[in-house]
C-alpha cells in the first residue's frame, strides 16, 4: 500500500499543472511532532510505502528528519520532487536518512519546452543535475512525465534519455484535470490519442531495462493483456483501495486529483480513517457505473476515478470517459 503526503505547499516553481496550485506555504501545515505522530498512524494501518511530495518537498527544512522518521517506522520512504534542490550532498543525505527513491520531473527534452511549463528558468537543467547528483550518490531515480499533446511525440525518446540517465523507471502521468491543471484541459489527449500513447508504451517496455509505469492511465493493464506484456502491477486505479493522499494541513482524500475528503489527521487518526471513511468504503465497492460497471478488466483496471468524477459532475464511481473499450462495447 501507498500513501502520498504533501509535505508543503510550499516550491520553488509555479507548474501549469500543478493539482496542489502550489507555490507559497500553507497557513498551518502540519508540525515536525504532528507529521511523526501521522507518520506512526501511516504505518500501523499497514502501508509499506511513503510518498514525500509537496509543493517541493526539499523545501521544508525538517525533511531529513521526518525521512529517518519513517524510515524507522518500517517504511519505505520515496519521493516525487522537481529534482532542482538535490544537490550532491543532498543525494547522500537523502539516502543516508533512508530515502529509497527520488520521482524526477522531467516532460520533456527540450529544455525551453520544459522550463517554460514549469515556469522555472533552469528547471530543465537542474532537474537533469538532480538525476545525475542522485546517481553519484547511488539513491535510485526514476523519471516522471506529465504526458501533454505537446510532448506526445517524444515520449519513447525520453524513456531513452531516462535509461541513458540511469534511471531505475520511466513514469508517465496523464492529465487529471485539477488545480491549475483546469487552465490547461486543452492540451490533454483524447480518447483515441490516449489510446494510443498507452499501446507504444506497453510495446516500448519490450525494448527497455527499466520500468515503464502509466499513471492515472489505468486502462494500461488492459492494453497489455492484450498484448501479452507481464507486468508486477495488478491493478490501475488504486485510489482509497491501497493509496490515498494527506494534503500539507493534514486533510485525507482517496488521490491527489479527487478532491473529496476522507478526514482530517488533526482530528481522528490516520489509520482510523483509513479503515472507517465513508469515500474509501465508496470505492472498495468497486460498483462503477456505465461500462465500468460491466467491464471484464473492472478489478485491474477500475478506470481513472478522478477523472470519472471531473466529467460527471463529482460522482467518482461513474464510467471512465477516456476508455475506448467502455466494458468491451468499443
Amino acid at each position: 500500500m501507498i500513501v502520498s503526503w504533501n509535505t508543503t505547499n510550499a516550491c520553488n516553481m509555479y507548474c501549469e499543472h500543478c493539482y496542489r496550485d502550489a507555490g507559497c506555504k500553507a497557513e498551518d501545515e502540519l508540525s515536525t511532532a504532528e507529521a511523526k505522530k501521522m507518520i506512526g498512524e501511516i504505518a500501523r494501518a499497514g502501508f509499506k510505502i511513503m510518498i514525500f511530495s509537496g509543493g517541493e518537498p526539499l523545501m521544508r527544512p525538517d525533511i531529513l528528519e521526518l525521512v529517518r522518521h519513517a524510515a524507522s517506522a518500517g517504511l519505505r520512504p520515496v519521493f516525487g520532487t522537481n529534482g532542482t534542490l538535490i544537490t550532491e550532498g543532498m543525494a547522500r543525505e537523502l539516502k543516508a536518512a533512508g530515502a529509497l527513491g527520488m520521482g524526477i520531473s522531467l516532460d520533456s527534452l527540450d529544455a525551453e519546452k520544459h522550463d517554460a511549463f514549469r515556469s522555472f528558468p533552469g528547471a530543465w537543467a537542474g532537474a537533469v543535475r538532480g538525476m545525475e547528483n542522485c546517481r553519484k550518490a547511488g539513491l535510485a531515480f526514476q523519471v516522471h512525465t506529465t504526458v501533454m499533446d505537446w510532448n506526445e511525440p517524444e515520449l519513447s525518446a525520453m524513456t531513452d534519455f531516462a535509461v541513458e540517465k540511469g534511471a531505475v523507471a520511466h513514469h508517465f502521468f496523464f492529465l487529471v484535470p485539477t488545480g491549475r491543471a483546469v487552465n490547461i484541459e486543452t492540451k490533454s489527449l483524447d480518447a483515441g490519442a490516449y489510446e494510443a500513447v498507452l499501446s507504444r508504451i506497453m510495446e516500448k517496455q519490450k525494448s527497455v531495462p527499466i520500468e515503464l509505469k502509466p499513471t492515472c492511465a489505468p486502462q494500461f493493464l488492459r492494453i497489455a493483456s492484450e498484448k501479452g506484456i507481464r507486468t508486477r502491477f495488478r491493478r490501475g486505479c488504486l485510489a482509497g483501495l491501497a493509496y490515498c493522499i494527506i494534503g500539507p494541513r493534514g486533510k485525507v482524500q482517496p488521490c491527489a486529483y479527487l478532491d473529496i475528503e476522507a478526514g482530517d489527521v488533526r482530528k481522528t487518526p490516520f489509520d482510523e480513517i483509513w479503515k472507517t471513511a465513508g469515500i474509501f468504503r465508496r470505492l472498495r465497492t468497486l460498483g462503477y457505473q456505465g461500462g465500468c460497471g460491466v467491464c471484464k478488466y473492472k478489478g485491474v483496471c477500475g478506470g481513472c476515478r478522478a477523472r470519472a468524477a471531473y466529467y460527471a459532475g463529482g460522482d467518482c464511481m461513474a464510467e471512465e470517459p477516456l476508455c475506448l473499450y467502455h466494458g468491451g462495447k468499443a
